[in-house]
């Protein structure tokens, strides 16, 4: 059994400001941009194997969601079912991985991002790579987020060590 953690971000023209280095005394300049193009990530990661799924999309619903979930269904090896623990967004439907036949879901907790772990990879892509960003367009918006997640991906020690829980072993010893 493969357990993946999945969630989606909102990342764009209305971006997160973070801290920058800067002077002791001087009053450092950060973009803000009024503008409201923005992309959504759908993200997925199965710690104990590293491998990860992700899709952009100029917004969330439903049926995004079920090519989220199918991408992660044909990224589980054959003879393998894959656990997808998510939060019970709007989109997160009971029903939508009901014709997935290896996979299942498990639902969040209301108001508890702390136990999904793929917060913590919204943070690192933003403090990272998206924050104190100025985007021309929706393409740079796509780019940035593509560079970003790639970037994320690329070092597995980096996926396996942030999405890890000890919670989460279920190993039969």
């Amino acid at each position: 059994m493969d357990y993946w953690f999945q969630d989606e971000a909102r990342f764009g023209q209305q971006n997160t400001t973070t801290r920058l280095w800067a002077h002791k005394g001087s009053r450092p300049r950060a973009v803000k941009q009024q503008q409201f193009d923005y992309a959504y990530l759908f993200g997925a990661i199965c710690p104990s194997t590293g491998r990860t799924e992700a899709i952009i999309a100029p917004w969330v619903n439903r049926d995004i969601m079920r090519q989220h979930l199918e991408l992660i269904s044909a990224a589980t090896e054959s003879g393998c079912h894959a656990v997808v623990i998510m939060d019970g967004a709007g989109w997160h439907t009971d029903d939508i991985a009901k014709d997935i036949p290896n996979l299942s879901i498990i639902k969040l907790p209301p108001y508890s991002p702390e136990l999904n772990p793929i917060e913590q990879v919204w943070s690192w892509l933003r403090q990272h790579h998206l924050a104190n960003r100025s985007f021309e367009s929706y393409d740079d918006i796509l780019d940035a987020c593509t560079t970003a997640w790639n970037n994320f991906v690329n070092d597995l020690k980096r996926v396996t060590q942030m999405c890890h829980r000890d919670w989460l072993d279920v190993s039969n010893t």
